[in-house]
């Protein structure tokens, strides 16, 4: 495992030195994979090289470079003029080597390339520069292998048909919003799974910080990107005290804080105090301001809703959406009651954007319990559990409507 480990940190970045030499991604991710199983089946028994990196640097160049050979020599009678080309290429690859060079932030950009739909931008994003095999990123968003293969391999032919240098663009500002989404995205996945057995998945979580970290260490003055790892550190710090040794749900309201990961708490803390008030606000840094409230709480009737609502207020202002305002109703009936709840929840049954979303009629669930009204609470629970796909989050929904009724 401790090999394992190691050659999937070592992934990207020998991905992204050898996409820089020959600028094909499909072909450069092949040669690196066949160096990665060639080193899994020899350092074992050879001994791990002085420099692992360079050594699989080397390894995928010569594959791709025998290739090329192969290619012009076939090609030399049939058109002198891709022979040229294929030459200049080869000669390119006999450039001096950097192995220590690591251009993992140049292929992240890559792979959030407007072209790509937000869906194949994750993928590739996991696969090229998070290590994951297809396998696993077909797991992760429960899909079948073949489906997410074809899936990824498109992203790489819409990144090699655009023609995109292999260089950060030159205003990264311009393209830096798609990759914190993306970011965003993959760790929420990663957090809360959309579907499945498990209610997170922690490999996806450590990806999306990691890259997030890399993107902090290029846009270090960035308030938005300081705030979207923020946001992530004290999310993923309450991650030991979310579910059961069986793994099952613990609504946060009821979490033993006392296993809350503090070294992120204090570190997504501080992140928050230095980005707060430096230049414009924008939707991370107030959803980390949030999430820095919660964790702040050294018990659950400590929280200060009446400033979380507030933030809600402003977050909804700068990135209006139905799930922003679903919280908004939250944090609302956590200050005004859950009357007060109800009504505001009017509001967002007609968005057609939470049309069968098992959230709005969990919170419905929630707020009806608290009013008092078992009965209905029970439907909604109910309902609920019939339309979300995550098979913890269904376990607890039907627990809590089970128990209800007990009561009745």
């Amino acid at each position: 495992m401790a090999l394992e480990a190691q050659l999937r940190e070592l992934a990207p970045l020998v991905l992204s030195a050898v996409l820089r030499r020959f600028r094909d991604f499909a072909a450069a991710e092949d040669a690196v994979q066949e160096a990665l199983l060639a080193a899994s089946l020899q350092w074992p028994k050879e001994g791990e090289p002085e420099s692992p990196r360079g050594w699989l640097i080397q390894t995928a160049f010569r594959r791709l470079t025998d290739e090329h050979r192969a290619a012009t020599a076939r090609r030399r009678r049939e058109d002198e003029a891709q022979a040229e080309r294929e030459a200049e290429h080869l000669a390119f690859a006999r450039e001096p080597m950097d192995e220590e060079r690591d251009d993992t932030l140049i292929l992240l950009f890559m792979c959030c390339h407007p072209a790509l739909t937000e869906a194949s931008a994750i993928a590739l994003t996991l696969r090229a520069v998070g290590g994951l095999t297809t396998a696993e990123i077909a797991a992760a968003f429960f899909v079948p292998e073949a489906t997410m293969a074809q899936r990824i391999s498109r992203a790489k032919q819409t990144v090699k048909q655009s023609g995109v240098p292999f260089q950060l663009p030159s205003d990264v500002s311009q393209q830096l919003s798609s990759v914190l989404h993306v970011l965003y995205l993959v760790f929420n996945e990663g957090y809360t799974s959309s579907s499945g057995p498990v209610l997170a998945r922690v490999d996806l979580t450590a990806e999306a910080i990691r890259l997030t970290r890399e993107v902090l260490r290029l846009r270090p003055n960035d308030v938005e990107v300081g705030g979207l790892l923020a946001l992530m550190l004290l999310t993923e710090a309450r991650r030991p005290a979310r579910t059961t040794a069986t793994g099952a749900l613990v609504p946060l309201d009821v979490q033993d804080r006392r296993l809350w990961n503090r070294e992120l708490i204090a570190e997504g803390t501080a992140l928050v105090t230095a980005t707060l008030g430096r230049g414009t606000t924008g939707p991370y840094q107030v959803q980390a301001a949030i999430a820095a409230l919660h964790d702040e709480a050294a018990r659950a009737e400590d929280t200060d809703w009446p400033q979380i609502q507030a933030l809600y207020e402003v977050l909804e202002a700068l990135a209006p959406n139905p799930m922003v305002t679903l919280n908004k109703v939250v944090a609302l009936a956590m200050v005004q009651g859950p009357r007060a709840g109800l009504e505001a929840l009017q509001v967002l049954e007609a968005d057609e954007r939470l049309t069968g979303s098992h959230r709005l009629e969990a919170v419905r669930a929630h707020l009806l319990e608290r009013a008092g009204e078992v009965a209905a609470s029970i439907v909604s629970y109910q309902r609920a559990a019939e339309r979300t796909e995550s098979e913890p989050e269904r376990a607890y929904l039907l627990g809590k409507a089970q128990a209800l009724g007990s009561v009745r």
